[in-house]
This record gives C-alpha cells, sequence and structure tokens, in this order.
C-alpha cells in the first residue's frame, strides 16, 4: 500500500503541470499524489512523454507546479520563493543527470568541490572519493577517464553536499550493461552508507527490483505505486 503518513519524508499532492496555452494546452502531470519514507529507494518507470522527468524537475525546484503542493522535509517547496529554493537545492538536494555535465577543464576531485563549498555539512572528500572508487583518479580530467568513472563523478558532485534526497534522471542512459550495474550497485551503497532517499528515474523496467518502491507513470497520471516484497541486489539485477 502506498505510505500515507505524517513522517513521509516527500509528500506530493495533487500535482499538476500543464505546458502550452489554449488547444495548445498539454497536461503533462494530472493530479499525482506520491509518499515516499525516508531512506527509500524509489524507481520511477513510464514510457517517453509520461511526466517522468517533469515530475522530477519540479521536486527538484527546477520547474514551478501549477497546482498541489510538495513537501521534501520540513519544508513544502511549492509555498517557496526564490531565494529559498536556492537555499533548498543547496541543503537538501542532489541531482545525477544521464549527461554527466562535468567541467572539463576541472579535475575530479575539484568537480566534486563545486558542489562541496555550496554546503555547511559536506561530506569528508576522502572518504566519498574512496567510497565511489575515484581515489585513484582524482586528479585526472574527464576526458582522462571512462564513462562509468565520470558518471561516479557526478554522483560524488551530487553526494558530497549530504543531501536528503537524491534525484537521478536515466543515470545509466548513456552507459553499457557492466557499467550501469557498476552504477546501480553504488547508488545501493551510497543508499545504505549515507541513508539518503533515492528516485531513480528510467526506461529499464529491470532497475524496479532493486527498489523499495515502484512507481509507474502514464500519460501523465499515476497508474502505479507499490512496495516491492522481494528486494534483489543491483549486482543480480539482468536485462
Amino acid at each position: 500500500m502506498p505510505l500515507n503518513t505524517s513522517d513521509a519524508y516527500l509528500e506530493v499532492r495533487g500535482l499538476t503541470k500543464s505546458y502550452g496555452e489554449d488547444e495548445a494546452r498539454v497536461e503533462v502531470l494530472k493530479g499525482i499524489n506520491v509518499s515516499l519514507a525516508k531512506g527509500e529507494i524509489c524507481v520511477l518507470l513510464g514510457p517517453s512523454g509520461s511526466g517522468k522527468s517533469t515530475f522530477l524537475n519540479i521536486v527538484g525546484g527546477l520547474e514551478p507546479a501549477d497546482g498541489g503542493s510538495i513537501r521534501v522535509g520540513n519544508a513544502t517547496i511549492t509555498d517557496l520563493e526564490a531565494n529559498d529554493l536556492v537555499e533548498y537545492r543547496r541543503r537538501e538536494l542532489g541531482f545525477v543527470f544521464q549527461f554527466y555535465n562535468l567541467v572539463p577543464d576541472l579535475t575530479v576531485t575539484e568537480n566534486i568541490e563545486v558542489c562541496q563549498y555550496l554546503s555547511k555539512n559536506p561530506l569528508p572528500m576522502e572518504d566519498l572519493l574512496k567510497s565511489l572508487g575515484l581515489w585513484e583518479h582524482r586528479r585526472k580530467f574527464p576526458h582522462e577517464i571512462s564513462g562509468g568513472q565520470q558518471q561516479r563523478c557526478a554522483i560524488g558532485r551530487a553526494l558530497v553536499k549530504n543531501p536528503g534526497l537524491l534525484l537521478c534522471d536515466e543515470p545509466t542512459g548513456a552507459l553499457d550493461y557492466h557499467t550501469s550495474k557498476e552504477i546501480l550497485e553504488l547508488m545501493e551503497q551510497v543508499n545504505r552508507e549515507y541513508g539518503c532517499t533515492i528516485v531513480i528515474v528510467t526506461h529499464n523496467d529491470a532497475i524496479k527490483h532493486m527498489a523499495h518502491r515502484i512507481l509507474r507513470l502514464r500519460d501523465g497520471e499515476l497508474v502505479g505505486d507499490e512496495l516491492n516484497p522481494h528486494i534483489l541486489p543491483a549486482r543480480e539485477l539482468t536485462w
């Protein structure tokens, strides 16, 4: 059953979003209701155009909602002004995208340090680099490391702030099978070691088996919200 308690860490109620006007208006999200507990790994599935990335962007404070409310921790982010949204993203949020968006002229360490300076309570850099398997590559530039290592660096950049919520938009979409498995195992490790709540948007149905909660979007509507009774370790996933 979907979580529906006052102690939910992420609570979305009646979320709506549209683009365009008059005859060109398209409803992208149609009254989404979701609750996640602290420390859950949630996988959000759905075909292209179902509203997955829009949902993630609104929860991440990158786009405004048309209607409804979103509470993350103690903050109702749909009520926040622009300056407070910036503080929310700094304090509470980490973002991982399909494409790594690393700064090419900065080393691995420097790319992560860019976000470390935004946080009042960052994770120790040396510990994080070792957890990510990047310690030996810390002085290299993005073009000197593999795609998987670049994604690890992007995850490190999101994690160094010590966020409560990690939002991942197709984090394995640009990676091969073996590297994708490594990144999913890393996210599993991150969840275990740092306790952050993780939402993974993906087209890959197999990834749902490692999640605590599985959400499904179709045509802007939430058509599935279930707890996973048989969670598999990421290393056991196949597709």
